[in-house]
C-alpha cells in the first residue's frame, strides 16, 4: 500500500466508510456537475466600466503597467511604443493566436518571430483568455497559440485583453472555462498572473524578475475611444 493509499484508508475509517456507498459517490458527482460557485467578492463586481476601473486600480497596485486601445488594429502601435519607451529591442515573440496574427504587425518596425521561447528571447506578447477585475489578474491558457513559455521565459511580457473577456472575479474564469472547453476537456494549464515576477525571499527585499517577467504591460482592447 502506498503512502496516499494510507493516508485516504485512515480518512475513511476516521469517517467509517469505505467509499463505496452509493449516496456519497451520487453527491460527489452531483457537485462535481453542477459547479456551485462559492461566495463572490463585492470588489470586482458591477457594470462593464465599474469592473474595468478596478482592474485598472487593481492591476497598477501590483506593479503592471497598462494602456486601453479602441480596436484589435491599434495593438501593434501601442506594443512598439511600450518597447520604445522602455528602451527595450524592437523583437516580439508570439504563439499562434489567430486574434494577434490579424493584427498589422508590418505597419511597425518590430521584428516577429513564433512559436515557443527556448529563454532567449526578451520581449513576447500573449492574448489573454480572461481578466479578473478584483485582483488585477491575467488568466492565461496553455497550447500553441499563446505558450506558457511566453509567460515565464521572456524578460517582458506584454498580454493582450479584449473587453469582453474582463470578469469580476475567479470563479467567473472557471464559468468561462467549462462553457469553451467543456467538463473534463479543460487545458492542461491555467496561469493567474498578478503583476511582473517579483520575491522578497532573499533578505526581505523585493526583486523584480525572480521566477519570470520584470516587466507585464497590459493592452486592453475595447476602450471608449
Amino acid at each position: 500500500m502506498s503512502a496516499r493509499d494510507e493516508i485516504l484508508a485512515a480518512v475513511r475509517r476516521s469517517l467509517h466508510v469505505t467509499g463505496e456507498e452509493a449516496p456519497r459517490r451520487a453527491a460527489v458527482e452531483a457537485r462535481l456537475a453542477q459547479g456551485p460557485a462559492g461566495i463572490i467578492p463585492e470588489r470586482g463586481q458591477g457594470e462593464a466600466g465599474k469592473r474595468a476601473a478596478t482592474f485598472r486600480e487593481e492591476a497598477a497596485l501590483a506593479q503592471a503597467s497598462l494602456a486601453e486601445v479602441v480596436e484589435a488594429a491599434d495593438v501593434p502601435a501601442e506594443v512598439a511604443s511600450f518597447l520604445s519607451e522602455n528602451n527595450l529591442p524592437a523583437c516580439l515573440r508570439m504563439g499562434e493566436d489567430a486574434r494577434l496574427g490579424a493584427m498589422p504587425w508590418g505597419a511597425t518596425a518590430l521584428e516577429i518571430s513564433r512559436g515557443p521561447s527556448d529563454g532567449n528571447d526578451q520581449n513576447a506578447v500573449s492574448v489573454a483568455f480572461a481578466a479578473v477585475a478584483e485582483s488585477g489578474t491575467l488568466a492565461l491558457v496553455s497550447g500553441p497559440d499563446n505558450p506558457t513559455t511566453l509567460a515565464f521565459l521572456p524578460d517582458n511580457h506584454i498580454v493582450v485583453v479584449f473587453a469582453d473577456d474582463l470578469v469580476g472575479d475567479y470563479e467567473s474564469v472557471f464559468v468561462k472555462l467549462r462553457a469553451l472547453y467543456g467538463v473534463g476537456a479543460a487545458p492542461r494549464t491555467v496561469n493567474f498572473i498578478t503583476g511582473p515576477s517579483r520575491s522578497a525571499d532573499i533578505e526581505e527585499t523585493l526583486l523584480l524578475g525572480a521566477h519570470g517577467p520584470r516587466r507585464l504591460h497590459i493592452v486592453v482592447v475595447g476602450a471608449s475611444p
